[in-house]
Parts: structure tokens; sequence; C-alpha cells
């Protein structure tokens, strides 16, 4: 349950868990400048002008982008313009080089009246744009769809709209000084409920510190594995709470193109849509899909980046459309009974390292609707065995000999824990196996824990041993809320085109991500490996299961048996 009262309207649930702070926000005085030559950027590229005239012939002439003859068809005024800039500004921002200009409704929204570049000289220049032909001389008249125009009618226009801007500037400072009253009067609210919310926990750590009680039908132990259970939680949430972490998601481009792609190039699913981000981080997918047209976006985080994500979705103008929520997604309180979307990057190491689709599938349960997207869609785990002398001699090898010392010992936990580390394409000696396919529409969360998963796989080449297994994950997005994926799919397989499909791979044949792969080296002991020859059947099954000690980590379990041989092989790493 949330500690702040609400309404049901979107805009005071907004109001009440969206404060921002701005007494103490810098740059809102008028200063007046330093004398400084005027730099202009290219819309396309970093060439930098000092004059309008000599940007915009670069533009039609290395770019085949010219502004005056779009302003002049589309019968563009003043405003018209200023959208057309950062509109095209924006989406070279975003890596989108070719604009869609064949229409005005690209860049009608009235979130291209802001500036993309701070302070653009572009856009105060904009005047000097009259219609005509760069290398029309003639000069006198600005022609535009409407017909030939004077100079004075001109100026008239000119006029007009410089009178309709300012009374929208007048309009924002007026909006800006009532939000700044409504943000004072917030704080005082969630003062007063932090203070209930101090009393609350002093409380609680009173009632805690008794003496337990000697019954043994009491409560006691179940508390204390509740405690232990919110001291996880707390330490997870922790962990996102730094700015190391999101910029290395943000950076994995394989990861964060592909939801980006596929909101992009689906902006029907998501037009007027409402869209629940659970785990939103910086933001980034909810506003994804507020630039895609979502309707409402409901941004949920437990860790302080909310604070983070809160800024960023300000300094883009989407607080209209994107809330953000601190809490866990099964304790907040959403303004609204249902959604149409739930996009979420849940997805951790070895899949399911984390235990965070646990609650994304609650969400599913709680508030998706009957047709409603999961985006992803569909997850493969794949299984695939490792083989690679150099591998192993640069892991656990080189301990024997540091420096003309012995440290073995150092490699123990190589073969307890599961390694998340890039493996190299030559330690594939097999073609991969899918062992678990998630349906992220119709699983269950029982599903997440599994004792036997089975996986086969035939030796592509002769190996001098088996050193491990490699894990890795395929994600599926799809257009369809009740498609499926065939288990044996790859991601690799899935083209632009198909049927709007984008998947990606954190496999070792994929663009490395920020995820690698899992590694699980087998301990041979006092044993010498067994050499392999090409053609040999490897069968076995896999098992998940959360640890006792700490809910958000894993035991991996396999089982193996090599074709022919005498028995079956077991061994189990953690990942933790």
């Amino acid at each position: 349950m949330s500690i702040l009262d609400h309404d049901s309207s979107y805009s005071d649930f907004s109001e009440e868990n969206d404060v921002i702070d701005m007494t103490d926000e810098e740059g809102w005085q008028d200063i007046e400048p330093d004398v400084e030559v005027v730099k202009m950027k290219c819309l396309k590229c970093s060439t930098v002008f000092e004059a309008v005239d000599k940007m915009l012939v670069h533009c039609k002439k290395t770019h085949d982008l010219d502004l005056e003859d779009l302003k002049r068809k589309m019968n563009l005024d003043f405003l018209g313009l200023i959208k057309l800039v950062n509109y095209v500004r924006s989406e070279v921002k975003a890596g989108n080089f070719s604009p869609k200009l064949s229409n005005v409704s690209f860049f009608q929204d009235e979130r291209y009246l802001l500036p993309v570049l701070e302070d653009d000289p572009l856009l105060y220049s904009l005047d000097l744009i009259d219609g005509t032909d760069l290398d029309d001389e003639s000069g006198g008249v600005a022609v535009d769809a409407g017909g030939p125009q004077t100079n004075g009618e001109a100026q008239t226009s000119s006029d007009s709209e410089a009178g309709l801007l300012a009374q929208k500037l007048q309009k924002l400072q007026l909006d800006l000084q009532a939000r700044d009253t409504e943000v004072r009067t917030l704080q005082k609210r969630l003062g007063a409920h932090e203070d209930r919310l101090a009393l609350i926990q002093k409380t609680y750590l009173e009632e805690s510190q008794r003496q337990p009680s000697t019954d043994p039908r009491s409560d006691s132990v179940s508390i204390d594995k509740g405690r232990l259970a919110n001291a996880v939680d707390s330490s997870y949430f922790a962990s996102y709470s730094g700015h190391d972490v999101h910029a290395t998601m943000l950076k994995d481009k394989v990861r964060t193109d592909a939801y980006r792609d596929f909101i992009y190039e689906n902006k029907h699913l998501f037009e007027d849509k409402t869209v629940l981000d659970v785990g939103c981080g910086t933001g980034i997918l909810s506003m994804f899909c507020a630039r895609a047209g979502a309707a409402k976006v409901f941004a949920v985080d437990n860790s302080d980046i909310i604070d983070f994500a809160r800024e960023n979705i300000y300094k883009n103008n989407m607080v209209d459309t994107v809330i953000c929520l601190r809490g866990k997604i099964e304790e907040v309180n959403l303004p609204t009974d249902t959604v149409d979307i739930i996009v979420s990057e849940w997805m951790g190491y070895c899949l399911l390292y984390e235990a965070m689709l646990d609650s994304v599938l609650w969400a599913r349960n709680r508030y998706l609707k009957a047709d409603g997207h999961m985006v992803p869609a569909h997850c493969t785990l794949r299984i695939a065995p490792l083989s690679d002398p150099e591998y192993i001699d640069e892991y656990i090898h080189h301990w024997k000999d540091v420096y003309g010392f012995d440290m073995s010992s150092m490699s123990r936990g190589m073969y307890s824990d599961a390694l998340v580390q890039p493996v190299p394409k030559r330690a594939m000696v097999a073609e991969s196996t899918p062992f678990l396919t998630l349906d992220l529409k119709r699983m269950s969360v029982e599903e997440l824990e599994f004792a036997e998963q089975e996986f086969m796989f035939q030796l592509s080449e002769d190996i001098e041993s088996l050193d491990g297994f490699v894990i890795w994950f395929d994600t599926f997005f799809l257009t369809m809320s009740n498609g499926t994926v065939p288990a044996a799919r790859r991601a690799e397989e899935v083209k632009r085109g198909d049927n709007d499909s984008i998947a990606f791979t954190t496999g070792p044949f994929g663009e490395d991500t920020h995820w690698h792969q899992g590694v699980l080296l087998i301990n041979h002991g006092d044993k010498f490996p067994q050499k392999l020859k090409k053609g040999k059947m490897v069968h076995g099954t896999v098992g998940y299961q959360k640890r006792k000690d700490d809910g958000r980590a894993l035991d991996i379990r396999v089982r193996w048996e090599l074709e022919r041989s005498d028995g079956v092989m077991e061994q189990t790493w953690s990942m933790r």
C-alpha cells in the first residue's frame, strides 16, 4: 500500500507520486548572455555554421534536406517550422538519419515545440527561411502553397505568429507557477506521511526486540524468514540505485535497440494505450512507449533510481503521459484496473537470476487485459557443451603457477559457482538445444522452478575433454498478443519483416550483451578427463531452484550421460 493518499484521477495521482523539488533549480533566472559568435549545427551532421543561409545550402546539397522547399510545400507557419526542426533533430539524435518528411502529421505533436538542442540558434533564425529557392536571387516575394505574398504581408503574418508564441509562453509561465505551488503543498503532505512511517517503523522495532515466544507453535520462525526476505529484497533494490548498472544496460545496444525498434516500428500497438513498465529503472522504456503514442504509462520501480527517472521524464516533457511510482509492483496502487501492455526488461543472468519475472507475472495476472500484450513475449533457454583447453588454462590452470606460487585454492569457486563470461565461439563443440520455453502470456510462476528439463546434443568435432556447459537465452517480441514461438526457433533466424517480430540472442554466436553467457565448469576431480569423438551423443537434464538463503539467487543442477558410458554424472552450480 502506498503511503500517499490519492484520488482516482491520473493528474492528481501523478502529482502526489512524482514530487520534484524545483526550489533550488538553477538556470531559471534571466541572464544577459555574453556576445559570442553564433554556432549553428547542421540538422543531420556535426558541421557547424555561423549563418543560417550557409547551413541551409549545406543541408540541401549534402543531405537532400531543403527546409525552404518543405515550408513552401507544407505551408508551414513559424510554429510549424519550429516543430519541423526539432522533429528532425530528435529523430537524428535517436539514430534515424532519414526521418519521414512526406507529411506534416509526422511532426504535429506539441512536444516538438521544445528544443532538442539547448539554445538552438537555428530556432532564432527561422524568420529568415522565406520559402523561396536558395538559388533564386530575385527576392522581394515569398511564395507558399497559397500563392505569392508581398514582403508587407509576410511581415504582418510574422507579427501574428510572434503574438501567438508570446501568448503560449505566458500560459506556460502561469502553468509553471501553479505547478510550483502544488509541489510545495505536496512536500508538506509528504513530510507528514514520512513522520507517520517513521513512527510505524519505530513501533515495529520495539515489538521485534521483545523476548521471543518459546511456544513451538509461535510464528517466530516465519518472522525470521520474513525479515530475511526483506533483507534480500532491500539488497536487491539497492543494487539498482547506482548509475553504473544502468549505464551498462543502456549501452547494451542489442538489448536497448530491440526494445526501441519493436516499440517504434509498431506504434499502432501503443497508440492511445495504457502501458505498465515494471522495473522502469531510468525510464527509458516508458519514454519509448510515450513517444510511440501511449496515452498513459505507469513506470514502477522500488529503487532510488526512480528519482532520476522522474527527472528524465520531466526533462523530456512527458510528465503528462508517464507517471512514476516507487514501490514493489505487488504493493503500489495503480489508478487503473487494467492495462493494455506490460513492458519490462526483467531478464537476469541465465535468464532467471534475480527472480524479477515473478513480479512481472504477478502484474500480468493483476492488471493485463485478456487481449493485452507482453513485451517481450517469449524467451527460450538454451544449453550447449563447452570444450576449450585455452579457456580452461586462462580461468583455472593459471592459478597453479602465479609468479612461481601455487594459488590453486583460488580456483575452487570456479567449479561451484556459475560464471558470467563471454565464451569464444571456438569453445562451442555442438549445436545448442533448447531446454525451456517461456510464454510470458500463458505461463505460471510455478514453471520458474524445475527439476528436470531434458537436453541432447551431438558433438560436432573430436574433443580432449568435456569441460562444461554454456547457458544463454533468446528473447522474442511479437505483435500478436497470443502469438507463439516454436521451441527450436533461434533468435538469429528472425529477420526484419517476419510478421513484424524482433528477437535477440545472448549466445556466443551473436553480438555480445551485458548478460554474456552462463558458464558451468565441470569438476573432474582426480579423474583424468575423457577424450570424446565427433558424433558422440550427450544427453541429460537441467534444473533451476531458488536458493533457500536467497530467493533471488539460483542453484543450477545438470545431470548428464555420455553415449555408451558407465553412468550418470551430476553437478550443481550456484548463481548468487
